[in-house]
This record gives structure tokens, C-alpha cells and sequence, in this order.
């Protein structure tokens, strides 16, 4: 039987939105992340990061720079007892920098090639699977694959619901105060 997945956006919704993080020192994550991580992992659930990093792009940061923050992110997690499935990033932009990082690519967020990649990696049934965000293109990424998204509050979220609510095509599946929230309704979602 294949694996349900509950993809995770990472600045915003496991840590704390800063525009670009282009120094270690400015990642923060949310008090509430690894619990919530946890709580995916004990229930079965694979928990894997979906991020667009254009920053790399823009010429603000280094891919060097995106592993060292998801290596703090991954033990920090760790020194919880949470860990991530799977962290998977795109740093394209389709209309900054230079190639190969200026591209209109398949993996930057809405579209769902980050996705498809870590359903066949990690055998996931994206028809049972979850995307939590805090922006809108999280929720448009859920609807173009048929899973279900869930809004949380934090980072964009709040002023996105707030400000431009009324311009989205259709209502994400939950909003969400924060993570924990959006995983605790996944996980009564699939009991």
C-alpha cells in the first residue's frame, strides 16, 4: 500500500517568514513545528518539505547556503525527536538571474514537479496525500494535483486570507491557525 504524504511549505509555515533567509542566523523555526512534525511521524504520515528558494536566483544566496539551513532545520527537528521524510527545493526563477537558475522550470511552486519527484521517491498516493502552505500558490499546488490544501495564518497567510480572499478561484480545504492545527485535522482526516 502506498504511503500518504503531508507536503509542507517551509518559510512561513514550519519557520518564520523573513523574505529571503540569505544568513543561517535569520532561520527561526515556529515553536509549534517539531511538535506538529512529530505528531506526523507517529501517526504514519511521511512529512516532506516543499520550498521555492528564487533567492538562489536573484543572486541573494547560494544553493551552499539552502543545505546548511535545512541541515540546522533537520536537527533541530532531530533534538525533538521529529524528523522530515523528505526536503525538496526548487531554485528557479522564470524571469531573474541568469541560467541555469533563471528558468521557467516544473518545480517552482504552483506548478508540481516537486511533487511528482518525492510521490515516486517515497511511494506516496497523492490522491489520499495533504499541502499545507501559507500562501495561496500552496492551496493552487493542492488543487492541481487533486489533493487536498490547507491555509495556515501564519507568515502570508493572514494577510493573503485577509487581503485577497475574495480573488481565489476556489477556498482552500481548511484554514488553519498554524501547523499544528493543520496537522491535527489531517490526522483526524485520515483515522
Amino acid at each position: 500500500m502506498k504511503n500518504i504524504a503531508v507536503f509542507i511549505d517551509r518559510d512561513g509555515t514550519v519557520s518564520e517568514e523573513v523574505g529571503y533567509v540569505n544568513h543561517l542566523s535569520r532561520y527561526k523555526l515556529f515553536s509549534f513545528t517539531a511538535e506538529a512534525i512529530k505528531r506526523l511521524n507517529q501517526a504514519n504520515l511521511k512529512a516532506i518539505l516543499i520550498t521555492n528558494q528564487a533567492g538562489v536566483a536573484r543572486g541573494y544566496f547560494t544553493e551552499d547556503l539552502i543545505w546548511k539551513v535545512h541541515e540546522k532545520l533537520s536537527l533541530e527537528l532531530a533534538n525533538s525527536g521529529a524528523c522530515l521524510d523528505g526536503i525538496y527545493y526548487c531554485p528557479h526563477h522564470p524571469s531573474a538571474g541568469e541560467p541555469p537558475y533563471r528558468a521557467n522550470c516544473e518545480c517552482r511552486k504552483p506548478k508540481p514537479g516537486l511533487i511528482y519527484k518525492a510521490a515516486q521517491e517515497h511511494e506516496i498516493d497523492l490522491t489520499r496525500s495533504f499541502m499545507i502552505g501559507d500562501k495561496y500558490t500552496d492551496v493552487e499546488l493542492a488543487q492541481r494535483i487533486g489533493i487536498k490544501g490547507i491555509m495556515v495564518m501564519t507568515g502570508y497567510g493572514i494577510g493573503e486570507y485577509e487581503y485577497q480572499r475574495n480573488t481565489w478561484p476556489k477556498m482552500p480545504d481548511k484554514i488553519a491557525l498554524d501547523l499544528l492545527e493543520a496537522v491535527d485535522w489531517i490526522i483526524a482526516q485520515v483515522k
